[in-house]
This record gives structure tokens, C-alpha cells and sequence, in this order.
């Protein structure tokens, strides 16, 4: 009885993960952890590099290691990641354990919060995938509806609205399943 009840539990399981998957990704793995590159040569590379070698979905998770009070995680704006400026974050974090979720497709751009990191090479873009499923529009399609009446721009913005929210009921539903994967096989092996 109890055999069958453990492969009951490990076929439910092998289906949530084949329906729902995330992964939590450890920022430049073992080897660097989040911190400023060692090498001329690697301060404007590592990161980047290391996040061009993963593919990262809706609700991953990225783990920022680094010593406590030794340094921060921000997520801050393309234009901000650019000039490494610091002082308008989307998100801020520096506990020394900062984990942040990718709950959205497209670019996510990180950096140190500490002053002069960032001019170092401690930054990183990170693409998160579209969805499976979900399908993107395509490139003229906004051209074409800027070059509507301003009527149809009410329209466009709603079905905007109405995807951003679909998404966001994904994400919650991905994180739930997430969440009972992983006490599920905590409880039972």
C-alpha cells in the first residue's frame, strides 16, 4: 500500500513539473557570486555573459549572494543601467540574500548600489522568455496602430490591460503550484 501511494505521489509530481516550472538561479553560480569582477578584462563581461548562457521564464528567480552590508542588488531602468546611476530603483535589496522574481517577459537590468560597482562591471541584463503560448505582436503592429485614429488608442491600451492581467493570473497560479511541488516533496521524501 504504501509503494503505490509514494509512485501515486512521484507521478503527480513529475506532473506539476512538467505543467509548471520554475527555476532559482544563483547569480554568477559558485564562481563568482554577486560581487565586482576580479579582472580588467572580465569587469564588463561576467555577468552579462553568464546571463546570455540561461534561459530564464516568467517567475524564475534570481539569488544575489554577497556579504552583508558589503553591497546591494538594484534593478533599476535601461537608461540608469547605462549611466550606472543608482538613485531611481524599480527595486532595491541588501540583505545579503536578495531574491528576485522575473514576473514579466523581457529585459531586466541589474546593478551594484554600491558607488563605483557598477563602473566596475558589476551589472547584468537579464531577458526573461515570453511565455509558452502567449503570442507577441508583430513589429508593425504598433506602427500601424499609432497610425489609427486616436479612437482606436482607448482599444489598443485595454487589450493591453487585459493581457497584462491574464499574465499576472499565470504568474499567481505558477507560483501556487511552485510552492506545492516543493512541500509536497519535502513531506513525502
Amino acid at each position: 500500500m504504501e509503494y503505490s501511494f509514494k509512485v501515486f505521489v512521484l507521478l503527480f509530481l513529475g506532473i506539476q513539473v512538467v505543467l509548471v516550472t520554475c527555476t532559482q538561479f544563483e547569480v554568477g553560480d559558485k564562481t563568482y557570486g554577486w560581487e565586482v569582477p576580479k579582472t580588467v578584462y572580465h569587469q564588463q563581461l561576467v555577468y552579462n555573459e553568464w546571463a546570455s548562457k540561461k534561459r530564464f521564464n516568467v517567475d524564475d528567480t534570481l539569488y544575489f549572494g554577497y556579504e552583508t552590508f558589503a553591497d546591494s542588488v538594484l534593478v533599476v531602468s535601461k537608461e540608469d543601467y547605462e549611466k550606472c546611476h543608482s538613485d531611481r530603483p524599480i527595486y532595491y535589496s541588501n540583505d545579503a540574500r536578495s531574491v528576485v522574481t522575473l514576473d514579466r517577459p523581457g529585459l531586466f537590468y541589474f546593478m551594484s548600489g554600491v558607488a563605483e560597482h557598477c563602473e566596475k562591471g558589476q551589472k547584468m541584463v537579464v531577458k526573461v522568455l515570453e511565455p509558452a503560448g502567449v503570442e507577441t505582436p508583430p513589429a508593425d503592429a504598433d506602427q500601424s496602430a499609432n497610425q489609427n485614429s486616436s479612437d482606436s488608442l482607448p482599444q489598443h491600451r485595454n487589450n493591453n490591460n487585459n493581457a497584462t492581467g491574464a499574465l499576472a493570473a499565470i504568474s499567481s497560479t505558477t507560483i501556487i503550484f511552485c510552492i506545492m511541488t516543493s512541500l509536497l516533496g519535502l513531506f513525502f521524501f
